[in-house]
């Protein structure tokens, strides 16, 4: 079992757990004490509802990360507090772009549990990718 345990983050990351392959690109398990905030689904729009970077993965992961990093903030949390990460995309081909934005954000060792999921279509067609994110923030005094 591999574990990172004093990150600073108060979060404890298993990459291989025994008897399971080890991950590579985010952690099997992520566990801490502390407030859970759940982030919805974010999109590559801008502030005004407006669609950044039609037809562009890499601008429109760039801006769901964005609006990921401004959705934890409102909740006193940051990309060091996340544990998971789901990916909805409409092709397996914006998966690099999803993993060059998020590599942008967290270092390897601070990478959550990940799941990614190829949907047919998002709410709106010009929309690419849609990332949902669970965090956990440490208590003041906890670890």
């Amino acid at each position: 079992m591999t574990t990172s345990e004093n990150d600073g983050s108060g979060l404890t990351r298993i990459t291989a757990p025994e008897g399971v392959a080890p991950g590579h690109g985010y952690h099997h398990v992520v566990w801490g004490t502390g407030r859970f905030v759940a982030v919805s689904g974010q999109c590559a729009l801008d502030e005004k509802g407006e669609v950044v970077g039609e037809g562009d993965p890499a601008a429109q992961a760039r801006q769901v990360f964005e609006n990921l990093r401004r959705c934890l903030a409102a909740a006193g949390a940051g990309f060091e507090h996340v544990v998971k990460l789901t990916y909805f995309m409409t092709d397996t081909a914006h998966f690099p772009a999803v993993r060059a934005a998020r590599d942008a954000v967290l270092p390897p060792h601070l990478l959550p549990a990940s799941s990614a999921v190829v949907v047919s279509a998002l709410f709106r067609p010009e929309l690419l990718m849609e990332v949902e994110a669970y965090a956990i923030v440490p208590e003041p005094g906890g670890r």
